[in-house]
């Protein structure tokens, strides 16, 4: 039990079992001890890798999105160019690069935002980014990026944040909390507090017994905040994550330590923790506020309709056979549906304040 845990645990002693979305908090975000805030947890070095590291071709094609999205607009000027929880900065990097050179005026419009809570990730950020030589700007919360048009990007943002679980048990919903074992370690209970049941509206269909539902409160409220900037400033956002494109009962939450799954309750602080996006409840809080929503689409069609292996095949052209097959195993991490590929189970949903003429709001079909 490491030093986190032991705070954990006298809190629980202290209060009682506390709810999955505060162990959560505290295990990724905890000032002295949390994952994303003390971690370089990015990369083939750290725990997990996500895709701007599998392959520049990501970044690339993220950001001719990007550009066009801007176009669609009405090429505004100036506008905010703002990623939300930006990693190490290599999807900014790779977008930045890429409209300077393929869509330099979309570049020259634009003012740069990073919406980051971590120090330490922030730090490496700003090296990643200092070869641009731009005044590139990061905001704690997304309410502090200055008011006007703006196009933002999210890639696995909303599976960072915290979720709770109710178990059915035949008869009616318990949450599901962290306590304390007689023998001292953190373990899951069901709690039968008064208030600890799920939101009207969120069953996907009646629940057998055993069934475990999830809910994201916080997931929902960044969606508003979102949804409320867009509608009342103009602008687009595109979102890439872990998830399903519609509701469903399920246990999702999972811990990730060295690139292999891990026990959420063993050394909070030290494992990433995640679980599955509902993608159509965030796109039900969107069309809300009457932004305009596209389909929800896998991420490998996504690429693929923006040209993946069209790049893949120029990036590839020059190089010797070693490296096109790299490439060709970049392609199939990105858009491939086998296991430890990512191109049917993360998903693509984008809005705006009007319908735009790119995926995924149009077909590949029709493009």
């Amino acid at each position: 039990m490491n030093e986190l845990a032991r705070r954990i645990a006298e809190i629980v002693r202290r209060e009682g079992p506390i709810g999955i979305d505060r162990y959560w908090n505290l295990a990724l975000f905890d000032p002295r001890a949390g994952y994303y805030a003390t971690k370089n947890p990015f990369g083939r070095a750290g725990d997990f890798v996500t895709a701007p590291e599998v392959s520049q071709m990501f970044g690339e094609l993220l950001g001719a999105w990007l550009a066009s999205a801007w176009a669609g607009l009405g090429a505004p000027r100036p506008f905010r160019l703002v990623e939300i929880g930006p990693g190490r900065g290599t999807l900014m990097a790779d977008i930045l690069r890429t409209l300077r050179r393929a869509a330099p005026a979309c570049l020259a419009a634009a003012t740069v935002h990073l919406v980051e809570t971590s120090e330490t990730l922030a730090a490496i950020q700003a090296e990643t980014l200092a070869r641009f030589d731009l005044p590139i700007r990061r905001h704690r919360r997304i309410e502090e990026v200055p008011a006007g048009p703006a196009v933002f990007v999210a890639n696995e943002l909303f599976d960072a944040l915290a979720i709770r679980q109710f178990v059915f048990d035949g008869e009616a919903f318990r949450e599901r909390c962290v306590g304390v074992s007689p023998t001292g370690r953190l373990e899951f209970v069901l709690c039968d507090r008064r208030g600890q049941r799920p939101p009207a509206g969120a069953l996907p269909h009646p629940p057998a017994a055993g069934a475990v539902l999830e809910v994201a409160p916080e997931r929902d409220g960044l969606a508003a905040v979102l949804a409320s900037r867009l509608a009342e400033e103009s602008g687009a956002a595109l979102f890439l994550d872990y998830g399903h494109a519609g509701p469903a009962f399920g246990d999702t939450l999972q811990a990730v330590r060295a690139h292999a799954h891990a026990d959420p309750l063993d050394r909070p602080g030290e494992a990433d923790l995640t679980s599955h996006v509902d993608f159509t409840r965030l796109a039900g809080i969107f069309a809300a506020r009457g932004l305009a929503v596209s389909q929800i689409v896998e991420q490998g069609t996504f690429l693929l309709s923006l040209g993946l292996l069209e790049r893949a095949g120029v990036l590839g052209a020059p190089l010797d056979c070693n490296g096109r097959r790299d490439v060709e195993r970049a392609v199939a991490r990105l858009a491939g549906r086998g296991p430890g590929e990512m191109g049917a189970l993360f998903k693509v949903v984008a809005v705006a304040d009007r319908p735009l003429a790119v995926p995924p709001f149009i077909s590949a079909a029709s493009d």
